[in-house]
């Protein structure tokens, strides 16, 4: 992708999200020359990957399959510097936009339609060999009613309404054409985007670069480490 695109995606969902009346943490308003100051205090936003993610998932396709995420809150399964049993995304997805099938291994989640459009989630379980599992229903739990639903089913959440994902239980998700883009509330289990993530399809989790203007804001891979001074 090229960076002034992510420039350009970070400031549309900045306005989207502003227009649900939600406020970001400080640091999703960082610039470069402020990161560049920052020092071991902001270490648990640099490990935990707090902040600004956009992916078209390394196939240069973002309007097709991709996401913008912005991690609010996140421990680390991998470091017990970090207490934090739990994280919270806020998502956007646009129309004619899919995030991928795909599943967690660590990560139990609820992902909510916070407001916006109307949000279509795709389900399967998985077998023991980690493929879809195209002949056994799934047992899901939206908005605390148990669901027994054919694999596959698509779900429509309307705004407010959720579904819990357990580890293994493939989804994919979109926003319904025609309803516009959906805001997207992530409650979960600690996040761990650089090994939690099983997609069916092979791809990767982040996106190639080209850098044809100064960035905006940073991504959350894109921190620059504490200099020693």
């Amino acid at each position: 992708m090229k960076r002034s695109e992510m420039n350009a995606i970070i400031r549309d969902a900045m306005q989207f999200i502003d227009s649900f009346h939600v406020a970001l943490p400080p640091f999703a308003q960082w610039t470069p020359m402020d990161w560049a100051a920052k020092g071991a205090e902001c270490q648990e936003i640099r490990d935990n990957m707090l902040g600004w993610d956009i992916t078209d998932y390394g196939l240069g396709r973002f309007s097709e399959v991709g996401l913008v995420l912005v991690t609010i809150r996140n421990g680390n399964q991998n470091n017990p510097a970090y207490e934090k049993p739990y994280a919270e995304k806020l998502l956007i997805s646009q129309e004619g936009q899919v995030c991928p099938m795909h599943f967690h291994w660590k990560k139990m989640e609820d992902i909510i339609n916070r407001g916006g459009g109307v949000l279509m989630m795709q389900l399967y379980n998985s077998t023991p060999e980690e493929a879809l599992d195209k002949v056994g229903e799934v047992e899901v739990v939206s908005d605390g009613v148990k669901l027994r639903i054919p694999e596959g089913t698509v779900l429509e959440l309307q705004p407010g309404q959720s579904v819990t994902l357990t580890h293994g239980m493939y989804h994919a998700f979109w926003a319904k054409p025609g309803y516009g883009p959906v805001l997207i509330g992530e409650v979960s289990q600690c996040n761990d985007d650089n090994t939690d993530n099983r997609f069916l399809e092979e791809m990767g989790r982040f996106p190639a670069i080209e850098e044809d203007e100064a960035p905006f804001r940073l991504l959350c891979t894109e921190y620059p480490a504490v200099v020693n001074k």
